[in-house]
């Protein structure tokens, strides 16, 4: 299986991240986190019981 948060968390780290934003719906995931980078895959979305965990990582990376 693919390691999707991982490696999303990875490039997190790497200050790979443009921005984000939440959704109402996006690709029939709703709501959605949605990630953007500076690189390929460009958006990545994320679903709602996520949410935190992903709001932890920005506090430690984004500061």
């Amino acid at each position: 299986m693919y390691p999707y948060h991982n490696k999303i968390k990875q490039r997190i780290k790497n200050k790979e991240l443009l921005k984000y934003e939440y959704l109402d719906s996006y690709k029939g995931i709703s709501p959605c986190l949605l990630l953007y980078f500076n690189s390929e895959p460009f958006t990545r979305p994320i679903r709602q019981h996520r949410f935190k965990e992903y709001e932890e990582l920005f506090k430690e990376v984004m500061k």
